[in-house]
């Protein structure tokens, strides 16, 4: 009889957060059991009692301990606590695990790009997975704007593809995140949440962003209970409710799109007049608001969520003003507040890039957090200001935003990368050859 504790993983289809929770025990080697709850009534309801109300997947039991959701998952493995449940921790020595050329900061487009040229060029890459393996993409459900994809791709699917091709080319993919990195001196010392550590003579910073919240009254009561920052993966669960995005962007165009397929109404709150999406995404948006499946509510805002974890949410707090950023004019008289009855909320309000590992570096940011690096014309591009960092992707570019972007930059910042392990590689052979020779007795 194996020794190894049993590891359940409550799952739907199509939820992406439930594939990175079976991807972390897969590069853990832990056997799991998986019960989809999609259109399985009997699960489901086995899955909520089980998950103390809980109506988001994955959810994950441990010798039928509850762990809870991708993000508990997640950050018990941060720590290492999750390996000492499975009873595969490791004493941490202090001592460094491996060198390395070049260490990726991420598996999304950017830094699977990366790993991709990186390995090409034998530069033996090790790429990071980070607390969001894949990246933003594994919760797009359709890709329709990458090239080469005239049918389009789930994001899912061309994230694990680019991971084959990366290891293919010799990358090697190790699921953990990053704490901090050290780069008082050479090489970068790069040390893990685990307590693992790694020196690297390069990294390439890919590590993306994160969604954004709002931090209003009732959000970290209900998160999970009714709100939630991932339509793909929560919105089957509310079948019936009437839902309300939060957002102007293409991700709430896209998120509120998709949820029609599920909800009675869907309801757009956006803060402004004009919507930030592209031209395809308002377009489809507007198709469904003919068909009566969406109501757009411009220029109001989201302040609070009412509800219980036992009953989920029950009705929202929104306030409007025809000139818009109605919370900046709460003393206007003619901004209204208003009760609005809704069951589920989902938040598409951006992200904020993932660089808190980079603080004690000499590294510089914008105010939001996003790297500066050179930019400008010929090679250097996605040089940081300390020499031997790059940056690529979301991490950087507040801008674009787009996959395709994502793995030009990528690109860019391996082959710089490749040019200054070159420089070095030359450096220390010139110092070798200048060493003078033992004089003779």
């Amino acid at each position: 009889m194996s020794d190894q504790p049993r590891v359940e993983i409550y799952t739907k289809t199509d939820c992406p957060y439930c594939e990175k929770a079976k991807d972390l025990f897969d590069s853990k080697g832990i056997a799991y059991e998986t019960y989809n709850v999609t259109d399985d009534d009997d699960r489901f309801e086995e899955m909520v009692a089980r998950a103390d109300g809980r109506k988001t997947a994955p959810e994950v039991f441990i010798d039928d301990e509850l762990i809870g959701g991708w993000d508990d998952t997640s950050a018990l493995n941060e720590t290492g606590e999750l390996d000492a449940k499975l009873g595969i921790a490791t004493e941490d020595d202090g001592e460094i695990v491996d060198h390395r050329p070049l260490i990726i900061a991420g598996t999304g487009i950017a830094g699977l790009t990366a790993a991709i040229y990186a390995g090409r060029s034998n530069n033996d890459p090790l790429v990071i997975e980070g607390d969001e393996p894949g990246g933003q993409l594994t919760l797009t459900t359709d890709v329709a704007n990458y090239p080469g994809f005239p049918e389009g791709i789930g994001g899912p699917e061309l994230v694990n593809n680019m991971k084959e091709q990366a290891k293919q080319f010799g990358a090697e993919l190790k699921n953990g995140i990053i704490e901090s990195v050290d780069d008082s001196s050479r090489p970068f010392r790069v040390e893990m949440k685990d307590g693992d550590v790694y020196t690297a003579d390069a990294v390439i910073a890919a590590s993306g962003a994160s969604a954004r919240t709002l931090g209003i009254p009732g959000e970290d009561e209900l998160m999970g209970y009714g709100l939630s920052t991932c339509a793909t993966c929560d919105g089957a669960f509310f079948r019936g409710e009437d839902m309300l995005v939060v957002g102007g962007g293409d991700a709430a165009m896209e998120e509120a799109t998709f949820l029609t397929k599920f909800a009675d109404t869907v309801y757009i709150a956006h803060r402004r007049e004009e919507f930030r999406a592209e031209d395809y995404w308002v377009d489809r948006v507007h198709e469904k608001v003919e068909e009566g499946e969406i109501e757009i509510m411009k220029n109001t805002e989201l302040t609070e969520i009412h509800g219980s974890q036992e009953d989920g949410v029950d009705h929202v707090t929104l306030v409007e003003n025809d000139k818009g950023h109605p919370t900046d004019r709460l003393d206007d008289p003619e901004t209204e507040q208003f009760d609005f009855d809704v069951g589920a909320v989902f938040f598409a309000i951006g992200h904020t890039p993932n660089t808190d590992y980079l603080d004690e570096t000499a590294v510089r940011t914008d105010d939001e957090g996003y790297l500066k690096t050179t930019g400008g014309d010929g090679g250097g591009q996605t040089e940081t200001h300390v020499s031997g960092i790059f940056g690529a992707g979301d991490v950087v570019d507040y801008h674009y935003q787009q996959a395709v972007t994502a793995a030009g930059m990528g690109s860019k910042a391996a082959l710089d990368a490749d040019e200054y392990l070159e420089a070095l590689e030359r450096a220390d052979s010139s110092a070798e050859e200048a060493e003078p020779a033992a004089a003779d007795d």
